[in-house]
């Protein structure tokens, strides 16, 4: 009898937001040890995906995280920053998947030989999937809170540093942070103002 193929799933958080990294991550879940509500991590709420996170990382076979720099986004654009975050994830994974499954229209680049398969509407479909979309979430969510620290004023623990209202006026009022990305239509025009 062959062993099943272990199967990751990928998927990030943060291509939408003004500021800040994009989050990718890569879970290989355990058969053995099933984790009851896995979904898309956006239609979960915080409460909910934190205990998710923990759970995740404590069950899962293997987890592993990964992150495409601000200076990245920048130079590569977001896609193919998402790409390369994907990639780093699935690559840092202590047990090597024989499928790969991601999140979405298109796979990031992977190592010769690991089949990988995209999937529209993954983090609701594919549980493997909905748990890199929670590991991504939460992670990326630290770390804006961690900014909300750094750099006081911009309301980050709050958006996220997605283009709330809040925000676009925290941009206009105090011009962007080290962490904004600078190529992002807001932060640029501002920049093109000044």
């Amino acid at each position: 009898m062959t062993a099943p193929v272990l199967t990751a799933g990928v998927d990030e958080a943060g291509r939408g937001p003004l500021a800040g990294p994009v989050a990718a991550a890569a879970v290989i879940l355990d058969p053995s040890r099933p984790i009851a509500g896995l979904d898309d991590s956006k239609r979960l709420s915080a409460k909910r995906r934190e205990a998710l996170y923990d759970t995740i990382r404590e069950r899962a076979l293997a987890w592993s995280l990964a992150w495409g720099s601000v200076e990245e986004i920048e130079t590569l654009n977001i896609l193919h920053a998402s790409m390369l975050a994907m990639r780093r994830a699935v690559e840092g994974l202590a047990t090597a998947p024989g499928l790969v499954l991601v999140d979405g229209n298109r796979c990031p680049e992977l190592p010769a030989g690991l089949a990988s398969r995209a999937v529209v509407g993954g983090d609701a479909l594919v549980p493997e999937i909905a748990a890199a979309s929670i590991i991504a979430k939460v992670a990326r969510d630290r770390l804006m809170l961690d900014y909300e620290r750094d750099y006081p004023g911009y309301g980050f623990a709050g958006h996220k540093g997605y283009p709330t209202r809040a925000h676009i006026e925290a941009l206009q009022r105090l011009g962007p942070c080290p962490t904004h990305r600078r190529g992002f239509g807001p932060v640029k025009r501002l920049l093109e103002a000044e």
